[in-house]
């Protein structure tokens, strides 16, 4: 059995996440062991971000939201989410 690196105190996610971006977490942590567990009250972080579109694509968006009875910026993510999923089954 190989000795497990000590996981290194952060101060903030910025830090954690990229030092998690650089080393490898079987050095850290017996995933054998590991359980699962789940979050169901957990969200995840946001960031407010500005995004330009053109009006008749905001408004096309806003007549599908409110068919959908969803905000419009909710089925934005939905559509950037699925999007992201699709694009990544396929790159891998």
């Amino acid at each position: 059995m190989k000795e497990l690196k000590e996981i290194p105190l952060f101060s903030n996610e910025e830090e954690e996440r990229e030092f998690w971006s650089k080393n490898d977490s079987s050095e850290y942590v017996e995933w054998e062991k590991a359980e699962r567990v789940i979050f169901p009250k957990l969200k995840p972080s946001t960031k407010t971000i500005s995004l330009r579109l053109p009006e008749y694509i905001l408004d096309e968006i806003k007549m599908l939201a409110r068919k959908k009875d969803v905000p419009y910026q909710s089925l934005i993510k939905i559509f950037l989410h699925d999007r992201l999923d699709k694009e990544l089954k396929h790159s891998g």
